[in-house]
């Protein structure tokens, strides 16, 4: 999400290119309909933000956070040593997360909110309260499982608590590939729209052939160059392990930077010749796919575009974790499982139209005999 030009005013866009506004305050958030700046859009923003900042000032009333009730576990999680090694992205996620499963009433219309329930009285059936309160949105759903789990679970072995709720309560299920992967005609169109020597043709190469996801995309310049490698060490598993990432600078990329326009420190520059953020130069290149006829797709989605592309061609779980920053096989193993699919269905596909088509032939060159008897 990136800041825009109201206070508290976030904009979201989706994978499909569509942007939606919130105003968020601490974690909780109002959705605004419509386009800024447009007068329905002004007093629809005026209305949730004082609405927020009022729920702020009630929670501001509140007496002090008591000991040994959800929210007080959430603080003592949030200011512990293995929350706060994760990165700025992950630590802000998960907070924000956390904080509006705190903010739920425990009952429709109630003033008991989740976060006052003693950890004693918290059980599985408020967590799939929680998890049920966002049955339209299962991908939602199941993060609030994930983060309370993770909390939970930290809880347990510091101590803090004895047992984790969220254990015996089940994900929702739902069919879901996360972000779109780009298909080889709509890499074709962008390039067609976007030639050698345009900033989104060298955004979408670095992209491609790095496999950098967006935060890291933005960071890479000439100093992570040498002896035809680029070198960077990925944002989201610099604190736990400091292990760079070598990219082997293949020509498409080369033949990308050199025709540039690429600043130096930053290859990726902004219109004001400063670096990108993270979340500007997502919003940026989502409008050059949409600018390409392509608004469903989106910079992690190439991403996971090379990840396929290399596993198609045969590169192991071990050579995509190395370029890709995947400290685990589980998301090697979905790509390389795919890709073997692929090959031993067409494989498959191969042997029964050879089977079958040899039975139409008949034996020894003589004429078929009719199935009937029949001359």
């Amino acid at each position: 999400m990136a800041s825009i030009e109201f206070k508290y005013l976030v904009k979201d866009t989706d994978r499909y290119g569509t942007d939606r506004y919130y105003v968020r305050i601490n974690g909780r958030k109002r959705r605004i309909r419509g386009e800024p700046p447009g007068p329905e859009f002004v007093a629809a923003y005026h209305a949730a933000r004082a609405e927020l900042e009022a729920g702020q000032g009630a929670a501001a009333e509140r007496k002090t956070i008591r000991p040994g009730s959800l929210e007080w576990l959430g603080r003592e999680y949030f200011a512990s040593g293995i929350f706060r090694q994760l990165d700025a992205r992950s630590q802000r996620l998960r907070r924000n997360i956390l904080e509006a499963c705190f903010a739920e009433p425990i009952a429709p219309a109630s003033k008991a909110r989740m976060g006052d329930c003693p950890l004693a009285a918290f059980g599985s059936r408020h967590v799939e309260t929680l998890r049920d309160r966002k049955l339209t949105t299962p991908g939602a759903a199941n993060n609030r499982l994930k983060y309370l789990g993770a909390m939970f679970s930290w809880a347990v072995k510091s101590k803090r608590w004895t047992d984790n709720p969220v254990a015996g309560v089940e994900s929702l299920r739902y069919a879901s590939d996360g972000f779109h992967s780009w298909s080889d005609e709509e890499r074709a169109k962008f390039e067609a729209h976007w030639p050698i020597g345009t900033k989104p043709r060298l955004a979408y190469a670095l992209l491609l052939y790095t496999g950098a996801r967006r935060g890291d995309v933005v960071t890479l310049g000439r100093q992570h160059m040498r002896n035809g490698v680029i070198a960077f060490v990925p944002e989201k598993t610099k604190r736990l392990r400091a292990d760079p990432v070598f990219v082997e600078i293949v020509e498409p990329l080369r033949t990308a930077i050199e025709a540039g326009p690429a600043g130096n420190m930053t290859f990726l520059l902004t219109e004001y010749g400063a670096p990108f953020s993270a979340a500007g130069f997502g919003n940026w290149f989502g409008e050059k796919c949409a600018e390409a006829g392509l608004p469903h797709c989106s910079a992690h989605g190439l991403r996971k575009a090379g990840a396929t592309i290399a596993a198609d061609g045969g590169a192991s779980e071990r050579q995509l974790m190395a370029l890709y920053g995947w400290t685990t096989l589980g998301q090697a193993s979905t790509y390389v499982r795919r890709a073997n699919s692929k090959r031993l269905a067409a494989g498959a596909v191969r042997l029964i139209g050879e089977t079958a088509g040899e039975q139409n032939v008949p034996p020894n060159g003589t004429d078929a005999v009719p199935q009937d008897g029949t001359d």
